[in-house]
């Protein structure tokens, strides 16, 4: 049995290159500890340099040639066995994630069983990579297609769902045949180690899965620009998804970009506001508000906006900060000091937007335990306009703003009105307002009586505009990235035909 993540001196880990923990070319480490509390420290991993990615790349391009020939179906019962090791070790993984990462621990359980989700489901697609035959338009000519694998894959992932996200992009592109090196977030690469490990405790032979720690701007950058790399898959801000965007396209490189947004909840007049504030409270405050589908608008009908916002508010102020593991915890701590700043730093233009009315929260939370942490209240902006910037701009945080609207037409207008277009969500009793909502919301994922988050793994993920490049992850959709479509002609009249010709 494979042992899991090779570790130097107990919490000293190392990169996984063709089936080996090796230490980095350069003996340089980055320290991962808990953004709950500082002092503690979660584990040394490696400070790659593009030496280490090259090897990495160098390994994977070797493992490709056989392991594109293995069965699809071989391949696939890998990924079960692989699912079948994360259920045994589920509640060991959510801990340390909670403990690197910060969020609660029931999320972080719920980051796991994603990826268990992940798991099973691309595996059943080993037996389902279909193509598809169709006549052709000339006589004793057959015609179809079939998937084929792209090569090696780069894999970039952030920290917010360090477990998941990688395994919405590594169960994929292995079921298809692909090789993979992954750069996991520098803040989170625990999670990542563990879904490797598990996979190499399945038996996914070496080279097939390479691990390479460390930061974006040096491993990430590296990884991005290799010439071996034939498809680079990005999840993180716009900015660094731009950036990727532009190397990828210097090398003709395949590009998958998951980027930024600025979700919204809708709420009618006919809305079942319980209902209403339980999904705004987990779309705003879940993982800290640091997620991509984070509600961080609420777009309020004006007859029932001063009811559900002071609702709102009495809620928000009992929300318990804390460290993830304490069952009583709420919301745990943002991932690090660069976050805290970003975050007090729009909760600062907020306040200094005219109009904006601060209700709760705003500052660093300090007292007790906290002050060891990267901890910030959860904070609720009234009478935003929607052209204000922190109706605007990605916040990533605890932050929500609560704007008026006159009805579902001016609702829709304010909620399209951002260079995002992710996830929307509708509280409305009308079944017809629903689906006008679900008509003319420019977004990739859309809620009914629900809130912004909460993605299934058998449907396409994704969205639209500035948040990505209009591929998708999730369901069958994303064989789409790491696949490509190859047409096949078979002509047995024994004489030359000439399509659109003859």
């Amino acid at each position: 049995m494979a042992k899991p993540a090779s570790r130097i001196k107990a919490v000293e880990f190392r990169n996984y290159i063709n089936g080996k923990w090796a230490a980095p070319r350069s003996n340089d480490y980055i320290e991962n500890r808990n953004p709950a509390d500082t002092r503690e420290l979660v584990g040394r991993f490696p400070a790659s340099s593009s030496d280490d990615v090259d090897a990495a790349v160098e390994a994977a391009s070797e493992a490709f040639s056989t392991w594109r020939r293995v069965p699809a179906p071989r391949r696939a019962e890998i990924l079960f066995r692989a699912g079948e090791i994360l259920i045994k070790r589920k509640n060991e993984f959510a801990r340390d994630m909670t403990r690197e990462m910060g969020k609660v621990f029931k999320e972080a359980s719920g980051d796991v069983q994603e990826a268990i989700d992940m798991t099973y489901f691309i595996a059943g697609e080993g037996r389902r990579l279909h193509g598809f035959t169709t006549k052709a338009e000339l006589p004793n000519k057959f015609a179809m297609c079939v998937r084929e694998p792209i090569g090696v894959c780069g894999l970039i992932t952030p920290w917010n769902f360090p477990m998941a996200i990688p395994s919405w992009k590594i169960m994929p592109a292995l079921v298809c045949g692909n090789t993979v090196v992954i750069k996991p977030a520098e803040d989170t690469p625990l999670s990542t180690y563990n879904l490797v490990s598990a996979c190499e405790q399945a038996g996914v032979p070496p080279g097939v899965i390479n691990v390479v720690s460390g930061e974006g701007e040096e491993a990430g950058a590296a990884l991005a620009a290799h010439p071996s790399i034939r498809l680079v898959s990005f999840t993180g801000s716009t900015q660094v998804g731009r950036i990727v965007a532009q190397q990828a396209a210097l090398n003709e490189k395949i590009c998958s970009l998951e980027m930024g947004g600025k979700n919204v909840v809708m709420i009618m007049e006919d809305a079942d506001l319980d209902l209403a504030l339980e999904g705004v409270l987990w779309g705003a405050f879940g993982t800290s508000g640091q997620r991509c589908t984070a509600a961080s608008r609420v777009v309020v009908h004006k007859k029932i906006a001063k009811r559900f916002t002071g609702m709102l508010a009495e809620r928000v102020k009992l929300l318990k900060l804390g460290n993830g593991l304490n069952d009583k915890t709420d919301v745990g701590p943002v991932i690090n000091e660069e976050a805290v700043e970003k975050i007090l730093g729009y909760v600062e233009i907020g306040r200094r937007e005219d109009g904006a009315t601060m209700l709760c929260g705003g500052s660093r939370a300090e007292k007790g335990d906290l002050k060891h942490g990267y901890f910030i209240e959860p904070t609720v902006f009234a009478d935003v306009k929607p052209k204000m910037r922190i109706a605007q701009e990605e916040i990533f945080g605890p932050v929500v703003s609560l704007i008026e609207c006159r009805n579902l037409d001016h609702a829709i207008e304010i909620a399209n009105g951002v260079r995002y277009g992710l996830s929307a969500s509708l509280y409305t009793c009308d079944v017809n307002r629903a689906f006008q909502a679900m008509e003319n919301m420019f977004t990739g994922i859309f809620y009914v009586n629900a809130s912004t988050t909460g993605a299934e793994v058998h449907l396409p993920f994704g969205g639209t505009k500035a948040t990505g490049n209009g591929h998708r992850e999730g369901g069958t959709q994303v064989l789409d990235v790491f696949s490509e479509w190859k047409s096949v002609y078979v002509d047995y009249s024994g004489k030359l035909q000439r399509a659109q010709i003859d």
